[in-house]
This record gives C-alpha cells, structure tokens and sequence, in this order.
C-alpha cells in the first residue's frame, strides 16, 4: 500500500463521474468561415454569421438517443465572437442579420438540453484575439471577462458545467481569485473544467484516450495544447478525468473534411478507453453553416449509441448481484453454482465483458487488481481473465468469449480498505 491521502470527491464530482459520455458542439463564427485557424487573425466579420435553420433541438435528441448525458456549447471561441447577445462587445450575434439580430445560440441550446433532460455545460475561452477587445494584461480585460461570464451564468438558470479551455492563456496572469470567486457566487454548484478551481481535468490530449493506471488524486493539471508546463495546484486534489476527442480531425469546419470521419467501431475503442478506464467520453460534433448536424456525423453517432447499447445497454442476467466474499475478494455467480459440486445447478453463461465500478464515496483505493472465472467444467479452478490498474468510478475488462459461472474480482494492491460498487457481466457476439 501507498501512503497517500484519501480524498472524497464531492457529490457534484460524484454526479459527474456518472454522466460519463457528453457531446461537444463547437459552432459559432468559424462555422461560416471553413479553413480558418486558431490564432491565424483572419478577419471573420460578424455579417457571416446567419444559420437560417438552426435547430439545437436536432442536436440535442441526437445525442440523447446516443445515450449522452451531457452537452457543451462553445458560447466563446479564441476568436472572441459570443453566440449570445453580449452586451460587453459588439462581436455577437447580435449584430448579425440572424432573426434581425434578435437570436440567442445559448438560449436554444440551453432550451433544448432542458427538453431532453441533459446536463448543461457552457465553454468559454478566457483568451480571445477577434473583435474588437484585444488581449490586454490588466483588471480591465478581467472585468470584460466576469462580466461576460455573469451573462451566462445570471441569464440561463441552472448550468451544470462550466469548460474553461486554457489555450491562449499561457503567459497572460488572471485575477484567479477575484474570477472563482464570483463564478462561485453566481452558480454555487457549478462544476469547472480544468482551470484555477477546478472539478474536473483534462485527459491531457485531444484523441480521447484515458491512460492507465487513471488515478483521480493529482497535484497538477495540464490545461492547454500548447505547453507541456503543468498548472500546479499547491496540494493534491480528487480531479476526474475527461477525455475530449473531435469526430472529425478538425473542432469546426464540418464541409471540408468528411472522409475523416471516425467509425463507429472506433468510438467504441475510444470510450472503452476513456469511460473503461474510469474518464468522461466527450465527443465533439461541428454543426455545420445552417445550424444542423452532418447527416454523416449524425449518422455515425446514432450508429455509436446502437452499438454502445447493444454492448452495454443490459448485463448477463444468468449472473446474481455482486457479494463481497473477503476483505480483498468480490463476485458474481449464476445462482447454485457450487464448485465442490462440479458446479451444482447452475448452467453457465457466455461472457466475454465484466464492467467493474469502485465505490469511490470515502475517497479511491484500488491500485491494482485482477478478473478471474471459474472454468466451465473443471469449475473448482479459476482463469485470470485480465488484470489491471487503478478501477475508478469504471474499468472494462475485455477478453474472448468463455463460459462461466462465476467470476471474482481481486483487488491486490490498495490505499487502505477497498470497497466496490458493482460488478457485471456482459456478452456481445
């Protein structure tokens, strides 16, 4: 055992950790612009900006059929245009020829998500090169700051989360504090992505990939592409991981690049990968100019959510609840099974899954453990199915089809006392 501390998560990190795959929608002026860069400082005139059949309805029911729990919208990109109507700038929708510059993105988002119960997360760059503020190392581009994020945050009811991307934001210094602090009194249950008091943390790359051993106790955080310098956070936090990956190989700029597209048996590898190794999985959509969802990028996605139901959507029924065996020991069996008995009455099933969730309430414990099964016939002797690092809120052990009738789950190395949540089986042919 380690000598580590043992830090609860809070209920909303607790909440969190169970919504487990999000959609990001990355739409504002860039999607009527195809081609341009983060920081290239081409000129996008606000003019542009005129989605003529926007339905945020469209994208929000598409990702709750792909069995999403949460939705992000980018409200400010680098490029500084807001998707509502800011009164602190003049780069808005407002000043579009959109619904006569009346419209409001975040309002239909944040409308929609409520229509089919997601969670609402809202991102917001805290650099920005576009319209008319320019970046500026003083309390004047903080209070432009606050005061745009009071907007969101004052005007929309409840949000969820709150995704700062720290791109841009090397070498500038934020009042952090005066910044937390008001964010926190406007929306005291909010949880922050990544940056200054964070909740959650980035995965630390933009594949989607969560690596193993994913353990949740961290004393610093990565928080942009373009550093590999650490954001220390002066003591060890409980962060969870979240792992942000594009459909494409781009975050905007849905016309141009559809032969990129990942399949649905990718995804699959990705959130195997990410919610498999105890991370969020969230993926991100371009809209494209009209305000809808590809066909080809709904098409994929509603292709994911069959397959991850199919896979994940029901346990082996054969197999009983979890039971705790020993201080160290959990499983599963089909009921009458008795190995002295040559197995009793119990016919085994086919598995070729077991999904694992530690109960993380009084803080994470495990740092290594191992899957066994009791052979099919020789059934007082058992296989070690697979072993492997920290369990987190999740871990999915993959290994070919046997049968089994019960199947252990060991943990070898921990913080202190472990305790587990869940154990299942499943079987996908």
């Amino acid at each position: 055992m380690r000598n580590l501390p043992r830090i609860k998560p809070t209920a909303g990190q607790l909440a969190f950790m169970d919504w487990e795959f999000g959609v990001f929608f990355h739409f504002g002026i860039r999607s009527f612009f195809l081609g341009h860069k983060d920081w290239d400082n081409r000129p996008m005139p606000a003019e542009a900006f005129n989605p003529d059949r926007l339905d945020c309805g469209q994208w929000i029911r598409a990702a709750k059929e792909a069995g999403a729990s949460y939705a992000i919208l980018v409200c400010k990109h680098h490029d500084g245009f807001a998707n509502w109507p800011s009164k602190y700038t003049d780069y808005s929708v407002a000043n579009t020829p959109w619904k006569g510059g009346k419209g409001d993105v975040v309002r239909e988002f944040v409308d929609a998500c409520r229509t089919y119960g997601l969670k609402v997360g809202l991102y917001y760059s805290p650099a920005q090169w576009g319209g008319s503020i320019s970046f500026r190392e003083d309390r004047e581009y903080d209070d432009y700051f606050i005061n745009q994020i009071g907007e969101l945050l004052t005007g929309y009811g409840r949000i969820d989360y709150l995704w700062f991307d720290g791109c841009g934001s090397e070498n500038h210094q934020y009042d952090r504090e005066r910044i937390v602090k008001a964010i926190r009194g406007m929306q005291p249950d909010i949880l922050i992505f990544n940056m200054w008091d964070p909740n959650t943390r980035w995965v630390g790359n933009e594949d989607g990939y969560a690596p193993m051993p994913n353990p949740y106790l961290v004393a610093d955080v990565d928080f942009s592409e373009l550093t590999t310098e650490k954001e220390k956070l002066g003591t060890a936090k409980f962060l969870p991981a979240e792992c942000d990956f594009k459909m494409r190989s781009t975050w905007f700029d849905c016309e141009l690049n559809e032969d990129t597209l990942k399949t649905p048996d990718e995804l699959m590898g990705i959130y195997e990968m990410s919610v498999g190794r105890g991370a969020n999985f969230l993926l991100n959509i371009g809209p494209n100019r009209h305000g809808l969802l590809p066909e080809p990028d709904a098409r994929v996605l509603a292709e994911f959510g069959r397959r991850l139901k199919a896979r994940y959507g029901a346990p082996v029924t054969a197999f009983g609840p979890m039971e705790q065996v020993s201080e160290r020991e959990w499983r599963i069996q089909i009921p009458g099974f008795t190995p002295e008995r040559g197995g009793g009455e119990a016919e085994p099933a086919l598995v070729n899954r077991v999904v694992i969730m530690e109960d993380l309430s009084e803080g994470e414990a495990v740092r290594e453990y191992a899957v066994y099964a009791n052979l099919p016939h020789y059934c007082g002797q058992k296989l070690c199915l697979c072993r492997g690092a920290t369990i987190g809120h999740k871990a999915i052990c993959v290994f070919p089809t046997m049968r089994t009738a019960r199947i252990t789950v060991e943990v070898t190395k921990s913080d202190g006392p472990a305790l587990l949540r869940d154990v299942k089986a499943y079987y996908e042919a």
